[in-house]
């Protein structure tokens, strides 16, 4: 079977998809579960209020020409 030069590009990047999702897939397979003290640490972080950004405000340069 002989993949014509213009499906070329097509075939490599399906397969280096299904490679990619393969080991995504494997990996997460083999990967520990993690303990319940670090699911709780985690929780911690994720419950944290907003931040309060002191300072002056960011504005980007949409102009770069114009000199202040």
């Amino acid at each position: 079977m002989r993949v014509r030069e213009e499906n070329r590009n097509m075939v490599l990047l399906a397969t280096v998809t299904l490679l990619t999702a393969l080991v995504a897939l494997v990996v997460s397979a083999l990967e520990p579960q993690g303990s319940t003290a670090q699911t709780a640490k985690a929780n911690v972080v994720a419950d944290q209020g907003p931040v309060r950004v002191i300072g002056v405000p960011f504005v980007p340069n949409t102009n770069p020409r114009a000199h202040q």
